[in-house]
């Protein structure tokens, strides 16, 4: 199978695990693909551009004809928790996982790629977005290998420590860390969640009308994965003159409505605002940077 693997696919990996990392699975990625396709007995339909951002993304049919997608993400990025997911959610919530197709692929139900909950206005979007991620927080199995907010926050903070210096973005990284430290003090919930739940990651369905993809799952509070939900279309805020007051009152609305704590989800939301910014910034997306912290400074 010879293509060209999606930009963004190369671009997100170099940053998030090491160009090396990154380069020498991508150079293996064709022929893994092909093999792949081979051995489940797939047929190519196209691969999805600018697809996932951590996985290829290709639509297939199935032996008997039906439509289906297959994800290939390197081992690095651990696609076994991606499985293990929705093995566990089975269909409620989230997209449907229809079969293994070797190490690191997965064949998934078919959504339909180009509606996602970002073509929607956006209190629809937000009120979609609720009912979607609701059905997602249950418990997970008893012996799971999920990781925690804690563990994951933990490595994030460690990596986000260097940015206390910087003129930037060294005030609001010290807040963030001291939220996070707050956050992580007292008791919990333990409930499974998608880890990067946000409007894109929300599309049409025929099952269903909305289903979940691409999650990054892990085991603690609710609010830490709304929080992400809650600066979607940043760049809408902060062009807009009342960005501020609405970026707040966002973080009011989603807690009322999934009778969450409204402290923390705003604690939650800029530590994850502020680790996504200095990550933005650690890559040279400096633009990006500027919208991220920008939006944490109104919290």
């Amino acid at each position: 199978m010879g293509f060209e693997p999606p930009q963004r696919l190369v671009r997100t990996l170099g940053e998030t695990y090491g160009d090396a990392a990154a380069a020498e699975w991508l150079g293996k990625l064709p022929e893994l693909a092909g093999q792949v396709l081979d051995q489940a007995s797939l047929d190519t339909e196209r691969v999805m551009a600018p697809g996932g951002r951590s996985s290829l993304v290709v639509l297939v049919r199935r032996p008997d004809a039906s439509p289906a997608a297959l994800k290939i993400a390197p081992p690095f990025a651990r696609p076994d928790l991606e499985r293990d997911a929705l093995a566990h959610w089975n269909g409620w919530g989230a997209v449907q996982l229809l079969d293994e197709a070797g190490e690191g692929a997965l064949v998934l139900e078919r959504l339909h790629p180009e509606v996602s909950l970002r073509s929607l206005p956006e209190a629809k979007a937000l009120l979609e977005a609720a009912g979607t991620v609701r059905k997602l927080w249950v418990e997970p199995a008893a012996e799971h290998g999920f990781e925690t907010v804690a563990e994951r926050t933990g490595r994030q903070a460690a990596a986000m420590d260097r940015h206390r210096a910087d003129a930037a973005a060294g005030e609001l990284t010290a807040a963030a860390l001291a939220a996070r430290e707050e956050l992580v003090a007292g008791p919990s919930e333990s409930l499974l969640l998608h880890g990067n739940f946000r409007q894109g990651k929300v599309l049409g369905g025929d099952r269903a009308p909305w289903l979940a993809v691409g999650p990054e799952p892990l085991v603690g509070e609710r609010a830490y994965d709304l929080a992400r939900l809650v600066r979607d279309r940043v760049e809408d805020l902060v062009a807009a003159s009342s960005g501020a007051s609405a970026a707040r009152r966002r973080v009011n609305k989603l807690a009322d409505s999934l009778d969450l704590d409204r402290e923390r989800l705003r604690g939650w939301t800029l530590f994850r605002a502020v680790e996504s910014g200095t990550r933005a910034l650690t890559a040279g997306r400096r633009q990006d940077a500027e919208l991220l912290l920008e939006f944490a400074s109104w919290l």
